[in-house]
């Protein structure tokens, strides 16, 4: 279908819109340099971005007060989590400059292009749940993006109280989650509605962690539960799709009062944070990574060249079948991209 071609009212309808939106950028950047040139401003202070509004973020300098600042003109992609200098104004304040990063979760923008989401994380948990249904390739997903921008995952299966009337999805559910210890990783287990948070306080504890999984996981009842104060909007699955609803719509920064940040993210039905390189994809299984250099042939694929060392191991067993489908289905999927 060809695209619908504008009339001359429409584009310049369009064309003024976007000029009378310029001219309020603009405008609004010159009072800040302004401001910031008479000393109507306060003192410059260092803060935490703690959610973005927009064209504003909201800023933490002291815990418990939290105020709305301006960008400045040449500060783009501050996203939750970024160190920042910033200076009280009346009535909002404005950020000057921006720390560095030790961290920085992406997704891609309906361009294509790379978009940071949060910044200076410690942890991803991947939170999976009984339902929506959880698939091999989706946990593998989060744990090689996490293992790319070099940030620790945690796998977390919520919802624990389903599984107690039904041991066949139990059972489903230990085998598919087997695999992941052998290579590391940690598992952990709660239910929002039972209780039994210990051990996730535990390992939030002095970290800041982020949240991560499909809709209708529980991520928003995990943080009701955590942070009781909080009351975010929980989502009820959808009983047409058994997938969940989206109701978070930025990301958030939350004190847990036993030490540690959780920033709360819109949640997402398939894994589309990163866009990824075969060899990024390669380095994110971490049994690849001592085979990794060892094939025949420098530019080996890993479906069927004489001497990879990647289906030795497969052969040998040092890399599970399961991981290696999801291997090939992830590379797939970004060649297909």
């Amino acid at each position: 279908m060809s695209k619908r071609k504008l009339t001359r009212q429409q584009a310049w309808r369009i064309e003024k819109i976007q000029g009378e939106r310029t001219r309020r950028a603009d405008k609004r950047d010159a009072l800040v340099e302004q401001s910031l040139a008479s000393g109507a401003l306060g003192p410059e202070r260092h803060g935490l971005v703690t959610a973005h509004f927009g064209t504003q973020v909201e800023v933490e300098s002291v815990p418990g007060q939290r105020v709305r600042c301006h960008l400045r003109a040449n500060l783009e992609g501050l996203v939750t989590g970024d160190q920042v200098v910033w200076c009280a104004g009346e009535p909002t304040g404005v950020i000057v400059a921006q720390g560095e990063r030790h961290s920085v979760l992406c997704r891609p923008d309906p361009y294509g292009k790379l978009k940071p989401v949060a910044a200076n994380i410690d942890q991803i948990v991947v939170v999976i749940a009984p339902l929506p249904e959880p698939h091999a390739m989706l946990i593998d997903r989060y744990l090689v993006a996490a293992e790319t921008v070099n940030i620790e995952p945690v796998i977390l299966l919520n919802k624990t109280d389903l599984l107690a009337a039904d041991p066949k999805l139990r059972q489903q559910l230990d085998e598919l989650l087997a695999i992941y210890p052998t290579l590391g990783y940690r598992i952990l287990h709660t239910s929002s509605k039972r209780g039994g948070l210990e051990e996730l306080h535990a390992a939030l504890r002095e970290r800041t962690s982020v949240f991560v999984g499909q809709s209708g996981v529980g991520k928003s009842s995990l943080v009701n539960a955590l942070l009781p104060d909080v009351a975010l909007r929980v989502g009820a699955l959808s009983e047409s799709t058994s997938k969940g609803t989206h109701t978070t719509t930025t990301a958030q920064l939350f004190h847990l009062p036993s030490g540690g940040s959780l920033i709360d993210s819109p949640g997402i039905r398939e894994f589309g944070l990163w866009h990824m390189s075969r060899e990024q994809v390669e380095q994110g299984f971490r049994e690849f990574r001592p085979l990794l250099g060892s094939c025949k042939f420098r530019d080996c694929r890993h479906v069927h060249e004489p001497g990879c060392a990647i289906l030795g191991g497969l052969a040998s067993g040092a890399i599970s079948e399961k991981r290696m489908d999801s291997y090939r289905r992830i590379v797939a999927s970004l060649e297909a991209g």
